[in-house]
């Protein structure tokens, strides 16, 4: 009875055993067959990069020589008294827009006036003396050989001799007039007038050396600034052909303040820096330059003809150089190497690796690769923050 219990036991457990088996099996296969049908699926098509492009252009492209400059006055003056006494007026404002002849200031006259005076009395008094000395002398004609020789030529020297006096006269009026003048003190040029350095009741002399007031002239208006000595060629070659255009930009390069023209090069070179001294004349009406003030300065020496231009934003620069991302009929992302010569105002010449009319990638490139399919249309908000970014 032991023996056929034992027996029937074993063939219990293994019936279980075969079954679960059985069930093992099916499940690998069921799993294996899944995975190859996994397997056999295709691909997803990888999604397209969303991207900004630009189309490179053959165009004009001015060459700018870029420097830092300081506005001066076209004329600078320093208002001083010609004649000493008191001033009695100021007849301008400090900052005053003044003209040419404008009064400025007036010192107390009545010194200069007296001398004027004084000096007419005196031409009368010698007028009066030349006129009755032509009359002796007429008189000494007339009498014939009853007047001797002497008396005739004594008469005849008294009358050129007063003559000569009241040139003299003359002359000392016309100088008395001139010191009443500059009792009145005029603007010699137009221009700003700058702060006034002496007040009324102030006593002035013309023998001191501070002035009462600066005049700047600021229409037209100077800008002072330097170039490398090794752009003096072209510089000498531009202005040769012309008046060369110069722009005056605020110190940080974004606002335009003014455009004039290159007036001069300096006559030599500073040789403790190697750069050269430029002047450029501005018309200045609206007074967006003022002497002193900083200005960052372009001269225009070149204007490249048919340049192939791209914007700054598509260049690259890698461990092998500059390079750029073209778009292919496909929409496929190219890589293409170039060289760049020149860049300005966000664009760059490019003399070797583009064409006009290629496609170039300037915003997204972090996230392509050569082979990289690209799309300009922005899918989501999400897609077109990513191309901004």
């Amino acid at each position: 009875m032991s023996r056929s219990r034992t027996i029937r036991w074993v063939l219990l457990v293994a019936a279980i055993a075969a079954l679960v088996g059985f069930f093992g099996w099916q499940r690998f296969q069921s799993e294996a067959r899944e995975a190859q049908a996994e397997a056999q699926k295709p691909a997803p098509a990888r999604a397209a990069v969303p991207v900004r492009t630009a189309l490179v252009e053959r165009t004009s492209f001015p060459v700018y020589l870029t420097g830092l400059g300081t506005v001066q006055g076209f004329n600078t003056v320093v208002v001083r008294t010609r004649v000493d006494g008191q001033i009695n007026r100021i007849a301008f404002q400090e900052g005053q827009f003044v003209t040419e002849g404008d009064t400025l200031a007036e010192i107390d006259p009545r010194p200069f006036q007296a001398a004027l005076d004084q000096a007419k009395a005196k031409k009368a008094q010698d007028q009066a003396n030349l006129a009755n000395a032509n009359l002796d002398l007429q008189r000494s004609t007339r009498l014939g050989e009853f007047a001797t020789r002497q008396q005739t030529d004594t008469q005849r020297a008294l009358v050129a001799q007063l003559t000569a006096q009241v040139a003299g006269d003359d002359a000392a009026i016309e100088n008395a007039q001139t010191q009443l003048d500059y009792a009145t003190i005029k603007a010699p040029i137009s221009g700003v007038a700058g702060l006034r350095q002496v007040d009324v009741g102030n006593i002035v002399n013309a023998a001191t050396q501070t002035g009462i007031v600066t005049i700047a002239q600021i229409e037209p208006i100077a800008v002072i600034f330097t170039a490398p000595e090794d752009h003096l060629p072209d510089i000498r070659a531009a202005l040769a052909a012309g008046s060369p255009k110069v722009i005056a930009l605020s110190t940080d390069g974004k606002r335009v303040l003014s455009t004039g023209t290159l007036s001069l090069i300096n006559n030599q070179v500073d040789t403790s820096s190697g750069t050269v001294r430029l002047k450029a004349v501005f018309d200045n009406k609206d007074h967006a330059l003022w002497p002193g003030q900083s200005v960052s300065t372009r001269l225009l020496i070149a204007t490249l003809e048919n340049a192939t231009v791209i914007p700054d934003d598509a260049v690259q620069h890698g461990p092998n150089g500059l390079y750029a991302y073209t778009v292919s009929p496909e929409n496929k992302a190219e890589l293409r190497k170039i060289k760049v010569t020149r860049s300005i105002d966000g664009r760059s010449v490019v003399d070797e690796g583009l064409s006009p009319g290629d496609r170039v990638i300037t915003a997204g490139q972090f996230k392509v690769q050569p082979g990289t399919l690209v799309t300009t249309a922005v899918a989501s908000s999400d897609q077109a923050k990513a191309a901004r970014e």
